[in-house]
């Protein structure tokens, strides 16, 4: 294992800046070397490292420059949604492994240049969905893999997040949603549940999507932000957004599963991923934090309906939680971004760095959970209609090599090794 890896960082807007400095707080890394298209953003990216870590890593605005040193092991990207792929290819071919943060790919083909490229280089593409290592969700997994839901039928999950202010600003912060809405219309933003909703199912690895059907309805949500919030005069209120306001995509997987998507971002809501797990033996359902297991959760027999419990006040999480997140709570680590799972991503990342080995999320789950912007988009313009799922194992999915077991690994739950961890 590697002491240090000395670390690139390509894209350094808001989330660009917040992932660098909490990447900074991981053991063995070093950042060397900063770029953003904005010079502005790429000079305090070298102010950020500079207070944090004490060196002053070179400041770049073309990342192809930044890819000629031979000196960078990885490459940090968090770019735009639409450059996220191209990067990644030139990172790889330039010799170093990458990370990406999320979003949805602009073409099938794009998916497969990262596959070719990770394979014929020998370095991996790893794509920073931190929802996978969320608590409930990692809780929720190690259920599933204890057999509480029995066997498992169907999932759902989404995107749920009122971003009307955060889009329609997109020019005025630099900040490229805008752009997407503007002039896409499908599932844009598809991985924070589809990454968990994957590892449960086993996805490329004995288990894969194959099909796919999109829908989605009128877009209004943008228009009547933008004529109230900057008035009617401003040059987008007449403006009509092809990304509808609701995007539902639904997948079936090889094995009989199903998977139920949904994106609303322009619409005034509060925040949900929308998580739900339905098995043999139980369901949970994230908006009412609820949970039923059958011969576990209490039954009226005087109700019908049945009632759920609370995942967390009936102590479900602090029963099922997962030694990584136990092990987060011995260590003492400061919560960081959204709650832990930031730095515990990142940690991942670093640590298959500094090993030079397979990441818990590979180029095939980057290229699958990426697919499926593109693959909606597709269906919505065919009127919905089903379009095949790219099997970007090559056949693979049936005998796949092992996985890298270990704290971090997103295919079981490796109790072991946390058993000298204080855990």
């Amino acid at each position: 294992m590697k002491n240090t890896v000395n670390i690139g960082v390509i894209g350094l807007g808001g989330r660009g800046q917040g992932q660098m400095r909490e990447m900074l707080n991981c053991e063995g890394v070093k950042v060397i070397a900063v770029c953003d298209k904005y010079e502005d953003r790429a000079l305090e990216g070298q102010r950020i490292v500079a207070e944090k870590a004490g060196n002053s890593p070179h400041v770049y605005t073309d990342y192809k420059q930044l890819l000629t040193r031979k000196d960078i092991d990885a490459i940090l990207c968090c770019s735009t949604w639409i450059t996220h792929g191209r990067i990644a290819v030139d990172s790889m071919r330039a010799g170093k492994h990458v990370a990406i943060e999320v979003g949805g790919a602009a073409s099938i083909e794009e998916c497969w240049q990262m596959v070719r490229a990770s394979e014929e280089t020998g370095k991996f593409c790893m794509l920073l969905e931190n929802c996978c290592y969320d608590r409930n969700e990692m809780a929720l997994f190690n259920m599933v893999k204890q057999g509480i839901f029995g066997e498992i039928i169907h999932m759902q999950g989404g995107y749920q997040h009122d971003l009307r202010d955060e889009i329609c600003l997109g020019r005025e912060n630099r900040h490229g949603r805008l752009f997407n809405f503007q002039h896409r219309n499908g599932e844009l933003y598809p991985t924070h549940q589809l990454g968990p909703i994957s590892k449960v199912l086993g996805i490329n690895r004995g288990n894969r999507f194959i099909s796919l059907s999109s829908m989605t309805t009128k877009s209004r949500g943008l228009h009547e932000w933008i004529v109230k919030n900057k008035g009617e005069d401003y040059d987008l209120a007449d403006y009509s957004f092809n990304q509808g306001d609701v995007t539902t995509t639904m997948i079936k997987c090889a094995n009989g599963e199903t998977v139920v998507l949904t994106h609303d971002c322009s619409l005034p809501r509060p925040y949900s991923r929308g998580y739900r797990i339905q098995g043999t033996k139980g369901i949970y359902q994230e908006d009412c934090d609820g949970i039923f297991i059958e011969g576990m959760s209490y039954v009226d027999p005087n109700d019908w309906a049945h009632q759920f419990e609370h995942f967390v006040d009936n102590g479900y999480r602090e029963k099922y939680e997962h030694p990584l997140w136990k092990k987060y709570a011995v260590d003492g680590i400061h919560a960081g971004g959204h709650g832990g799972m930031d730095y515990l991503v990142l940690s991942a990342f670093i640590e298959s760095v500094r090993l030079e080995d397979k990441p818990p999320i590979d180029v095939y789950d980057t290229a699958a959970w990426m697919a499926v912007t593109a693959l909606s988009e597709q269906s919505i313009a065919l009127g919905s209609a089903p379009v095949p799922f790219p099997d970007f194992t090559n056949g693979m999915w049936i005998d796949r090599e092992p996985y890298r077991r270990g704290i971090f690994c997103l295919d079981e739950v490796c109790n072991d090794y946390f058993e000298n961890a204080g855990v």
